[in-house]
This record gives structure tokens, C-alpha cells and sequence, in this order.
């Protein structure tokens, strides 16, 4: 069964449009399960009825005009329990229900379970016997594996409004698909989409006018796939029994034009792109390998994939990449890098949108650093139909509006006026003190990466660096950046906040942080080589840029605070600081007039928040990274959207490590601030204030706004709020009360949706 289930959900998969997909259900269900009928119905637009869809054993000219209403018959009574139902005699149910239009009168025996995405039930898939009898166990997960699957066919075709994935975009209406805020504001522009080099399964449809110009390029990337096959054969030829070898023929007979290279120019020659009709033929020839029984043969699939994957980065290769953007670029897909962001010059960048991520992933991050308003987590968008067509990117609530109407343009219009008439107001806190209305000061620090945001950052009365992120200028190169590279950089941001606090940390890669030249491969990154650990492992890559951090701020007057990323162990910080203790020593030695930086630690791991007197007992300071502690203490990838909802700033758990870590710091008369998101949500400043973090490090954009937060309470409400909240047990009320204690005090307006 497990086999069966293998190839059905391949063939599934493959299927270019809902009808297909639905169609090979009902056929290989009804097949492999042999049983007289398998049919799917689904929801309307408004989930009052269920419309009979797809059949194999029942009337096929029904299909499509026969509907029920969502509380009649077994169908929706599978749908209001939201579980299996599997009945040896349906006839004698009460929720029964005869409609002769389908022809279901000759059956007994009845199994159907939901089709569920998301919480929300899409439809019903069931299957019929003559006879009564009652399913088994395994049937019964076969069917609902089934189901799971076809739920993310439905719902995709339901966000494009469209039952065929090739229907013209032009003709979609307006479409709204719901993410996660990544970055604030609102943003009108033509969307770029953008795909991973050389992932067949990423190849979007696409017609072209220039059929000799495809037809060309892709007898060059044959070619030169050809040669490649020849060459590496020469090389192996006497390493390799003749047998072995003989494998080079076999690929280069699989690209001969009366095989893979001529079907691919079949359908080049009707109007397809050569990548997209590459992917429709290794598409084929993959599933017939994998539909064979022999499992040699069926291995050889991945044969014919490898040799697509080959060709099509050939093809990207010769095609190059964009060297014009719209000056309202709208970068849209499934997974953006900071790579990506760097290929679209800054004055067309307008917006992002992304399948994939989350509001704190680190591409999220850059945007809210950037000021380009940013959606993420958008699953369902269809971004293969979007190249070159408007968008609104609803940087506010999370959404993206495709081919928006003059209504909806209208609306965006006025709410941009009023962010204008919003942020214009708070103009005149920027030279004011961060303090409460009773005194207590708080210093709001910012989050940098890049230069651009260096003035932007001092407009707005930023106090200091908080978080200075390094590996953004690693992350944009081709290799390390030398000692004398990184100098240049740091010194750069050094002058530009000279006197104040610049805080910078040193080299964080790993997770979804990766430099193309230094690949770091692993089963579950988040929980692996990153941060201080790969930096503590090459400790040449960690002197040269503390050396750099040092020789920067040579004559400068800035305050320099080299900050130490996911430390988990006393450990790490004793070996990090006899580093940056070495590098100073050589420096002096050099000649240099240099001052010893302040040295500090993020606080981002659970380890480190239970150790954390130990830790600042050691340092200077503590920092911490909410967006790591968050998503270490919940269990919660904070770049997958099926579980943004559990990535909760306000949980219990997470309100009661931030106190902890404020005894520990304040226990030693050390300071402590915070450098996550959280720190630039004006609600939960209000909580961190009153717990007594002595800095907020956030991104420019939001400075202000927290300013007008803190300056509006005084430090006893604030306290109040917080003691009241550390007795709830739940991170939505707590939400709720806290944003009801900012509305009560005037501060709708800059409250944080989502």
C-alpha cells in the first residue's frame, strides 16, 4: 500500500491543473483500493454547499451540477466532524441522503474522510462498495494520506481563482492572499519573479514568440551537456570496468533528439519556453521510471532528473540573469535570500513578497532594516501566474493583492497617506529623551546592516547601535572578506554613530544564514554549526574581523561593544574572549591606539538564559536576541509558516525567561538590552520597560513609535500592566490586554496587527 501511495502522490504532484489532480485520485483510488466508486466533492466560495467534482464508479455527467448544502448528507456530516466516517450500511444512517442524479443507489459500504488545509475543510473524498462491509485500518489511512495530500492541490488552485494553472493571469480578477507582516508599510509595484537556479520543479509555464532563439538555446545547452558527459567518461575510462562505463552512453542516448532533446524541441516548437517544456518532459520520463515495478529501473528516474538539472542550469546559464528591473519591482518567491535582495538596485526595490518565511526570518529582517514593505509566508500565492502583473503588498495586515482594482488602489492610496500623516506627526519626539512620564529613562538603540541605514537611523534620534550585523556584507560577497575588507566596512558605521554605542556582533551564519562559499549542509541547521560555534571552529575567520572591529574604531571616539552570537556555554564566552583579548594584545604591540572594546553576549538559547548570572558574570553586558529565544524555547522554526501562529512573543514562558535574564544582569550591576523584533513592537516595549531592560534595539522604522509608546505611561502602569500579564497563562489574552491598555491610553494607531 505504501508503494501505491508513493506513485499516486508523484502522479498527483504532476498533475498541471485541479481537474487532473482530482481525476488521478478518484482513478487510483477506486484501482488500487478496488472498490466499485471513489468521488470528491468540494466547497463552494462561500463553504455553504459541497459541489460534486470528480467520480469513478458514479454519474460522470453529474459531475459539476450537483451540489448539497453543508448539512446535508453523509458528505457534509464527514465535513462537520472533520474525521473519518466509515459505515457498513449507509443506507440506514440518518445523515443518508439519496440524490439520483449521482447514481449512488446500489451502494452499502461507505468510508469518507475531510480534505483539510489549514484548519479549514475544502471537501470530502470518499469511496463506495456494493456490499456492506466496513474498511479496514489501512484503507482508512490510505484514504486520509490521500486526502492530506490533495488538500494542498485544492487550495492552490482555489487562491488563483483558477482551475487550470495555465489560465492567462491577465484574465484573474483581484485576489487577496493572506501571509505574515514581514515589513511595515504599503507597496504598489509590478512584480519580479524570481526562482532558484537550476530546480526543475520551480519552472514555471510559460510562452515565447522567438522560437528559433529557444530552439537555439537549447541545442547549445545540449551540446554543452554532451561535451561535459564525454569529458567526465575520458576521465573515468581507466578507473571503470566497460560495463560502468557504458553508463555515459546510456545519458548521452537519453539526450539524442529521438528521445529527451527531440521532445523537448516538440514542444518548444508549439510556443513553449525551452525551461518549461525541459520540466514537462523529464516531468513524464521521471514518473514513468518511478511507476515501474523492476527497482533498478525505477532508480534510473533519478538518472533522467539529474540530466534535467544539468541542462536547465545550461539553459539559466546562457539566458543570464535579469539586468533590467521595473522601477516598482515587486521581488516575489518562494524563498527569498539576501542574494536576491542585493540583484535589485535599491531605488526600483518597492516590496517582497514571499511563499516561504516568516515576519522574523532573516530575509523579513533585512526588509524591515531596508524600509521595503514585506510579505511572507504567502502558501498559497500563485506565483508562477504573477511575472510582470500588479500588485499591492500589504506590508500592515500580511496580505498581497493581485491585480488590484481602482477600489482597492484607491484604499491603499489613503491608507499610505495616512502612515504619511501618522510618522510626520511623531517628527517632534525625534530630539526628545526616551523616558516616562515619571522619569525613567530607557535608551532606544537600532538594528543596522547596512550602510543606507546609517542616516535614516540618526534621523530618527537613534540613541546607538544595538545590533550591528556583520555577516550581511559576508553574505553579499563571493568569499571572506579580508581583515582589510572588513575594516573599511566597520569603520565606515563607526564614524557615521561616532560618539555613541556601536554594538556589533560577530559573524552569525548557519540556519537559514548561508555564504555560497561556505556551505554548511546539515539535517536540521537551526540546531547545528552556527553562530559562535563555526566561529570558535575557525578561529582564523573570528580574529580577523575582531582585529578589523578593533583597527576601525582606531581615532574614531565611537564606544565599540563586540557582541557574541548564540552562546550556549560559560565555556564558549572564556575561549572567545581569550581571542579577543589576543587580538588586542597584538595590536598594541603593533603600535596601534587602540582602546579594548566592551565585550557582551547574546542571550538566545535556553542554556543561556538559565545561565545567565554565570554569563554576565564574565561581560560587560547582556543583549537579547528575542527572535532566536522565542523560537528555541517553543519549538517553533520561525521561517515556517504552518507554525508562525505558535511563534508568540507574548507566551508565558517567554515573558517569564526575559524577567529571569533582567534579575540576572541587574544582579551584577551590569546592563542589559534586547535586539529582537520584539523590542520594536510598541505594546511589548511597554512590558520590557517595566521588567527594566535598560536598552531597545530595533529596526529605524519603528523608533519612533516606541518612543511615543514609553513617553505616553508612566513606569508604575507600566508595572502594573506587566504584574498583571505574569499572572495569565495564555499569549493571546495577554495580547489582547495589553493592546486594550495601549487604546485606553491613545495608542490604537500604533498597534501591531499580526
Amino acid at each position: 500500500m505504501l508503494e501505491i501511495l508513493r506513485r499516486v502522490i508523484q502522479e498527483v504532484n504532476a498533475a498541471r491543473d485541479l481537474t487532473g489532480a482530482l481525476n488521478i485520485i478518484v482513478d487510483r483510488v477506486q484501482e488500487s483500493m478496488g472498490t466499485q466508486a471513489c468521488t470528491v466533492y468540494l466547497t463552494n466560495d462561500d463553504d455553504t454547499r459541497y459541489v460534486f467534482m470528480a467520480t469513478r464508479g458514479l454519474n460522470q455527467s453529474a459531475v459539476g451540477s450537483v451540489s448539497l448544502s453543508n448539512d446535508e448528507g453523509l458528505v457534509s456530516y464527514v465535513g462537520e466532524r472533520a474525521e473519518p466516517v466509515n459505515l457498513e450500511n449507509a443506507t440506514t444512517h440518518p445523515r443518508y441522503l439519496f440524490v439520483e442524479a449521482v447514481g449512488e443507489e446500489p451502494y452499502k459500504a461507505f468510508l469518507g474522510v475531510p480534505i483539510i488545509h489549514h484548519r479549514k475543510v475544502l471537501g470530502v473524498l470518499f469511496v463506495q462498495d456494493r456490499h456492506a462491509r466496513k474498511y479496514d485500518e489501512s484503507e482508512e489511512a490510505f484514504l486520509i494520506t490521500l486526502s492530506a495530500q490533495l488538500a494542498g492541490v485544492i487550495a492552490h488552485a482555489e487562491a488563483t481563482g483558477a482551475l487550470n494553472v495555465e489560465t492567462d493571469s491577465a484574465s484573474l480578477p483581484a485576489s487577496k492572499f493572506r501571509g505574515k507582516v514581514g515589513a511595515p508599510g504599503i507597496a504598489f509595484g509590478t512584480a519580479v519573479v524570481v526562482y532558484p537556479e537550476a530546480n526543475l520543479n520551480t519552472v514555471p509555464e510559460r510562452k515565447v514568440a522567438n522560437i528559433d532563439g529557444e530552439l537555439t538555446l537549447f541545442r547549445v545547452a545540449i551540446n554543452e551537456v554532451r561535451d561535459e558527459i564525454r569529458e567526465m567518461g575520458a576521465k573515468l575510462s581507466d578507473r571503470l570496468k566497460p560495463e560502468e562505463l557504458g553508463l555515459f552512453d546510456a545519458y548521452l542516448h537519453m539526450l539524442d533528439d529521438s528521445a529527451i532533446a527531440g521532445e523537448v524541441e516538440e514542444l518548444i516548437l508549439q510556443g513553449h519556453w525551452a525551461q518549461g517544456a525541459l520540466r514537462r518532459v523529464i516531468e513524464l520520463h521521471v514518473a514513468n521510471f518511478e511507476a515501474m515495478d523492476d527497482s533498478y529501473l525505477r532508480e534510473r528516474g533519478t538518472d533522467v532528473r539529474d540530466l534535467g538539472q544539468r541542462v536547465l542550469a545550461k539553459l539559466q546559464f546562457s539566458t543570464g540573469g535579469r539586468d533590467k528591473f521595473p522601477r516598482d519591482t515587486i521581488l516575489v518567491g518562494d524563498e527569498l535570500t539576501p542574494s536576491m535582495l542585493a540583484s535589485v538596485p535599491r531605488d526600483c526595490l518597492k516590496g517582497l513578497v514571499a511563499v516561504r518565511g516568516s515576519g522574523s526570518s532573516h530575509v523579513a529582517i533585512l526588509a524591515k532594516a531596508m524600509g521595503v514593505p514585506s510579505v511572507m509566508g504567502a502558501e498559497d500565492l500563485p506565483i508562477e501566474l504573477l511575472e510582470e502583473k500588479p500588485l499591492i503588498v500589504d506590508g500592515q495586515e500580511g496580505q498581497v493583492i493581485t491585480h488590484p482594482n481602482e477600489d482597492q488602489i484607491r484604499f491603499y492610496q489613503n491608507l499610505i497617506k495616512e502612515e504619511e500623516a501618522l510618522i510626520e506627526g511623531l517628527e517632534e519626539l525625534k530630539t526628545l529623551p526616551c523616558k516616562t512620564t515619571d522619569g525613567h529613562r530607557v535608551r532606544l538603540w537600532v538594528n543596522t546592516g547596512l550602510m543606507s541605514d546609517a542616516a535614516k537611523s540618526l534621523d530618527r534620534g537613534a540613541e546607538g547601535v544595538g545590533l550591528y550585523r556583520t555577516e550581511v556584507h559576508f553574505m553579499t560577497k563571493d568569499r571572506f572578506p579580508t581583515e582589510e575588507e572588513q575594516k573599511t566596512i566597520y569603520r565606515e558605521h563607526l564614524q557615521a554613530f561616532s560618539p555613541r554605542n556601536v554594538t556589533m556582533r560577530t559573524l552569525d551564519i548557519g540556519g537559514d544564514k548561508a555564504l555560497s562559499y561556505f556551505p554548511i549542509e546539515e539535517a536540521n541547521p537551526f540546531l547545528g554549526w552556527r553562530g559562535i560555534r563555526v566561529t570558535l571552529d575557525h578561529p582564523e575567520i573570528f580574529l580577523a574581523q575582531v582585529r578589523a572591529m578593533i583597527r576601525a574604531n582606531e581615532g574614531v571616539g565611537a564606544f565599540l561593544r563586540i557582541m557574541l552570537p548564540m552562546v550556549s556555554s560559560v565555556s564558549e564566552v572564556d575561549e572567545a574572549k581569550k581571542l579577543i583579548s589576543k587580538c588586542y594584545r597584538e595590536l598594541l604591540e603593533e603600535g596601534r591606539k587602540v582602546d579594548m572594546p566592551a565585550v557582551g553576549v547574546m542571550i538566545e538559547v535556553p542554556s543561556a538564559v538559565y545561565q545567565a548570572r554565570d554569563i554576565i558574570k564574565r561581560v560587560d553586558f547582556l543583549s537579547v536576541g528575542s527572535n532566536d529565544l522565542i523560537q528555541y524555547m517553543l519549538a517553533v522554526d520561525r521561517n515556517n509558516a504552518q507554525v508562525a501562529e505558535l511563534y508568540q512573543e507574548y507566551h508565558p514562558a517567554v515573558l517569564g525567561a526575559l524577567k529571569q535574564i533582567v534579575e540576572a544582569a541587574h544582579g551584577e550591576n551590569k546592563p542589559l538590552g534586547i535586539c529582537g523584533e520584539m523590542a520594536g513592537n510598541p505594546s511589548a516595549a511597554i512590558l520590557l520597560t517595566a521588567m527594566g531592560y535598560d536598552v531597545l534595539s530595533m529596526n529605524s522604522t519603528n523608533l519612533l513609535m516606541v518612543k511615543l509608546a514609553i513617553r505616553t505611561f508612566d513606569l508604575a502602569k507600566a508595572k502594573r500592566i506587566l504584574n498583571k500579564v505574569l499572572k495569565m497563562d495564555d499569549a493571546k489574552e495577554i495580547k489582547l490586554y495589553v493592546d486594550g491598555q495601549m487604546r485606553k491610553a491613545g495608542l490604537g494607531k500604533i498597534i501591531r496587527t499580526n
